[in-house]
C-alpha cells in the first residue's frame, strides 16, 4: 500500500495524541521485534514506535520495520516513527483516510 501526502499528512495527525507502544533498543531489528510490530498493528492499525537506541538510522529502521509487516511509514517525527496498516476485515477497521 503507498499513500500520497494528504493522507500521510492526516495519519500523523491521528498519532499525535498517541503513545509510543513499541521500543526499539540496542538490538534493534530483531525477530522479536517484528513481531511485537506485528502484533500491535493488528490491534490498533495506527502505531508510534520509538527510537532509543539506532537514533541515527531511525528512517531506514522504520521503512525496514513497515517492510517486513505489510505495514506504511507514515513518518517519522524527531524519534519516533509511525506505521500504518489497514486492518483486514473492512468491519474492524478504526481509522479512516478518506
Amino acid at each position: 500500500m503507498d499513500l500520497d501526502a494528504k493522507r500521510r499528512k492526516r495519519l500523523r495527525g491521528l498519532a499525535h495524541a498517541l503513545e509510543p507502544v513499541v521500543h526499539v533498543g540496542k538490538g534493534l531489528l530483531t525477530d522479536e521485534l517484528a513481531a511485537q510490530v506485528e502484533r500491535a498493528l493488528e490491534a490498533h492499525e495506527l502505531i508510534k514506535i520509538r527510537f532509543v537506541a539506532g537514533k541515527e538510522e531511525k528512517r531506514e529502521l522504520a521503512a525496514e520495520l513497515a517492510r517486513r509487516t505489510g505495514a506504511v511509514a507514515a513518518g517519522v517525527v524527531g524519534n519516533v516513527a509511525i506505521l500504518y496498516r489497514a486492518h483486514p476485515e473492512a468491519s474492524r477497521r478504526k481509522v479512516r483516510l478518506d
